[in-house]
Order: C-alpha cells, then sequence, then structure tokens
C-alpha cells in the first residue's frame, strides 16, 4: 500500500517498507520482475523531464526506488550507503507536506555482518528466522553465501561443485518445489559447509594458494596413500614458493619466454609427484596448473589472492 507507506509516521514506515521488501523477495522471478518495473517507472519518468508535471510523481518514482536499493542491500559485499543517502534527500527534497525519513537507527540492512559466515551464530539465526520475515532473512543469507561462494570459485575452481549445488537449490526453490523454510534450513547447512572448506587448509597445513594447487593435482578422483599426499603437499608448496619468488615477474603474461618460464617451472617441479601420475596425467595436470597461474597470478606479488586481502 504504496499510500500507506508515504503517510506513515518513521518506525511504522519502516516496518511497512520491510513487509513490502518481504513479499517481492519470495522468489528470484519476483525480485526479476520488480526490478523490472521499476526501471520501466524511472525510464518514463525521466523521458517527461524538466517538464513540471513530473513533479506530480516525484514522491512515487522515489518510493519505488527506496524499495528497490532496499531489496538490493539485502546482498552484499555492495555498500550502497552514499545511495540510500541520495535516495533520502530525494525523498525529502519530493514531499512537500510530509517529511519522508526511511532509516531507522540500528536498521540491519548493512550486510557486511553475513559476509563472514564463519561468524554467524547458525542458531540464532535460526531463532530471528523464525521470528522475523522470513523471505527477508533467507534473502540476505541467501546473497551471503552467494558473494562468499563467487569469492571461494575464484580462488580454487575446484569448488566449483559447491556453486552447482548452491544454483540448482535455488532453481528449485524458484520453480516451487522447495517452501521458505526448506530453503532456509537448506541454507544453513551449506553454509555451515563452506566454514568447513574454507577451513580445509588449516587442517591440511597448507595455505589458500597451496591448498589450491593440492586439489588440482588430486581432484577429482586421485586415490593416495598418507605417504603420496604428503608428497603432493611438498609438491604445492614448493611450486608456489618458487613462481611467486622466482617467476612471476612484473607482466610475465605478455612475454613469450617469461610464459615458458613458468611452465618450465611448474613441469620441473611437478616431476616430483608420485609414481601413479602416468605421463598423460602428468601433462595434464602441468597444463590445468599452467591455466591457473595464468588466470589467478599478475606478477609482482599481485594475484587474485592479494587482491582479497
Amino acid at each position: 500500500d504504496l499510500d500507506a507507506i508515504q503517510t506513515a509516521t518513521k518506525f511504522e514506515r519502516v516496518n511497512l517498507l520491510d513487509d513490502t521488501v518481504d513479499a517481492i523477495v519470495v522468489n528470484d522471478e519476483t525480485k526479476r520482475n520488480y526490478f523490472s518495473l521499476v526501471g520501466k517507472v524511472s525510464r518514463l519518468y525521466r523521458a517527461i523531464l524538466p517538464d513540471p508535471a513530473a513533479n506530480e510523481f516525484a514522491p512515487r518514482c522515489a518510493l519505488f526506488e527506496v524499495i528497490a536499493q532496499k531489496i538490493r542491500s539485502l546482498t552484499p559485499p555492495a555498500d550502497i550507503s552514499e545511495v540510500m543517502e541520495e535516495v533520502e534527500h530525494v525523498l525529502d527534497e519530493s514531499v512537500f507536506t510530509r517529511k519522508y525519513v526511511i532509516r531507522e537507527t540500528g536498521e540491519p540492512y548493512s550486510t557486511d555482518h553475513l559476509v563472514d559466515l564463519s561468524q554467524i551464530d547458525f542458531e540464532a539465526l535460526k531463532a530471528k528466522f523464525e521470528q522475523s520475515r522470513k523471505h527477508i532473512e533467507a534473502e540476505k543469507l541467501k546473497g551471503a553465501i552467494g558473494s562468499k561462494l563467487k569469492k571461494m570459485v575464484q580462488f580454487n575452481r575446484t569448488r566449483v561443485d559447491y556453486m552447482e549445488r548452491f544454483q540448482k537449490m535455488i532453481e528449485e526453490y524458484n520453480e516451487g518445489s522447495k517452501n521458505i523454510d526448506e530453503l532456509f534450513k537448506w541454507l544453513v547447512a551449506f553454509a555451515q559447509s563452506l566454514n568447513e572448506e574454507e577451513q580445509r587448509g588449516i587442517k591440511e597445513q597448507l595455505s589458500e594458494e597451496e591448498l589450491t594447487i593440492f586439489d588440482i593435482l588430486t581432484k577429482p578422483d586421485m586415490q593416495l596413500s598418507k605417504e603420496e599426499k604428503q608428497q603432493v603437499k611438498k609438491v604445492a608448496r614448493e611450486l608456489v614458493e618458487i613462481l611467486k619468488k622466482e617467476k612471476l615477474v612484473l607482466d610475465w603474461r605478455k612475454r613469450q619466454q617469461t610464459r615458458a618460464a613458468v611452465r618450465l617451472a611448474i613441469e620441473e617441479i611437478l616431476d616430483g609427484l608420485p609414481q601413479q601420475y602416468t605421463s598423460e596425467l602428468f601433462q595434464e595436470k602441468c597444463d590445468t596448473v599452467y591455466n591457473h597461474i595464468y588466470d589467478s597470478y599478475y606478477g609482482m606479488g599481485q594475484s587474485v589472492y592479494s587482491a582479497a586481502v
């Protein structure tokens, strides 16, 4: 009820806006449809500017945009604080007899607290889900997981199966085969599994960069003994150390000579892998490792890993 939102007092307005957002984020299709409609309204509004007749529609158009921004704010890592301030300014300037103040002190629409999944109190999160607007809470968690998962897969592409599982569950929910309670329960369990995956490097005594090499060399189906795994770990550590220290120079990807030096170093170090790595498998792993290094390391200490620090 847009009229009710416009005439409501501060805290009542916040609640009405939250109810509105919760109704829109029922699934990805309803959310996309809303953004599409808002985009059309915005284009039509701009089309009649600077005609003074546009003033009649300014408050309503601004309200549509406020709702859209609140929906976008559920998904990290974008910081929309400046945008929200600008939108609120538009609201203030657009209403002559009523003052628009849509932000409540402490309103948790900055989702930074959800980006670090390891810091989530899942029991408290479940309790909050049961007591509040379920679609909003699910959307926040889904956004946090999607943001975290994107970074994890960027670091280590052998984790792509996590992304596939995540997308499959969202598709099932959007198609109506799962309800909001089932989706939230699955999201919590999935977030916990991501936390375990993030901690795996510590258990294996490998850095994130070394773990990625180790996974490339051992997945999907290498059956290795404990001693052979230790041998592969040694190769992964040595490869990361030597490449970063000696081979990944400035603009190394732009010159054939430096690319060849990186490729040769990979082959020489991977020659230390266990004997069950056949000649064919050895070449396959060399190719995959080189492609990973080429995509992830820019030279002079710059990489996808350093950019995330």
